[in-house]
């Protein structure tokens, strides 16, 4: 029987990210976002999330946002491994520019039209670097959920976990201008690697996933 994989992308992402990773005899899952509930937590909306992991001590990977969101499941529910990708632990690794920036509340003062934006700076921030990584990038953003979005960033911003989990490996890239590497204890770095490292770092990606699961 094949081993199951639950897989969370990043903020607004989808499955398209993980497209050069290679999941070859492994069933994955990757959940869905719901549509959050106006004002709802975080512990909240991972528990929405439980209804699509069906396995007993499922193996859950997180990609960024995912990250968060998996670290939140794995404090519900008794897991085999949790492994992250270009995330964070607990909110001592939200960089402490992004937590002020949630503190006053600044982040919600952009339309909705601006966050979903691709330009250069955004390829600049998410490490994407061949016209394909920009026109999926481009894309990705642009069918973004805009309550998501906007529910997601708030999240992110005033995430309040000091929880630990278990059972947990952190794969993070050394030149992640989003999650900046200085603000990360991680149990193994891609040199080099940024924040959309799964498509441009994926054969390094590969050989680490393939000996931790």
């Amino acid at each position: 029987m094949s081993k199951q994989l639950y897989i969370l992308s990043g903020l607004g992402a989808d499955e398209r990210v993980f497209q050069r990773l290679d999941f070859s005899g492994f069933e994955t899952t990757f959940i869905k976002w719901n549509i959050p509930y106006e004002k709802e937590s975080v512990e909240l909306y991972s528990k929405r999330l439980l209804d699509q992991i069906t396995t007993i001590n499922p193996t859950i990977i997180g990609l960024s946002f995912g990250g968060i969101m998996a670290i939140e499941i794995a404090k519900q529910i008794k897991t085999e491994k949790v492994i992250l990708i270009s995330s964070a632990k607990t909110k001592f690794e939200i960089p402490f520019y992004f937590r002020f920036i949630g503190l006053i509340g600044i982040h919600r003062l952009f339309p909705t039209s601006v966050l979903k934006s691709s330009n250069f700076l955004t390829n600049y921030f998410f490490g994407a670097k061949t016209e394909f990584e920009r026109q999926l990038l481009k894309q990705i953003l642009n069918d973004t959920d805009p309550i998501f979005l906007k529910w997601a960033i708030e999240k992110i911003t005033r995430w309040t976990n000091q929880t630990e989990i278990n059972n947990l490996f952190h794969i993070h890239g050394t030149l992640d201008r989003i999650l900046p590497r200085i603000f990360i204890k991680c149990d193994t770095t891609i040199k080099n690697g940024g924040h959309l490292m799964i498509l441009n770092e994926s054969e390094q990606m590969n050989i680490i996933l393939k000996a931790q699961l």
